[in-house]
């Protein structure tokens, strides 16, 4: 079982949009601009998973454990 971490790299927003590693790339540079506007620090190719969670779902993902 992985171990879930801050930032998601684009093969897990690939994983979780079940899309291609090249758009979860467009994704997360789309939401890193996001992210700027609102005056936060970002790392190119990384997003927070809360982020994600929220703005694709608009809630945090339960995970099992």
């Amino acid at each position: 079982m992985a171990e879930q971490t801050y930032l998601m790299n684009a093969k897990e927003v690939a994983d979780v949009l079940d899309c291609s590693v090249d758009y979860a790339y467009k994704v997360i540079r789309e939401m890193n601009e996001d992210l700027k506007r609102q005056g936060y620090f970002v790392r190119a190719g990384h997003i927070p998973r809360a982020f994600v969670e929220t703005k694709l779902f608009g809630y945090k993902l339960q995970t099992a454990n």
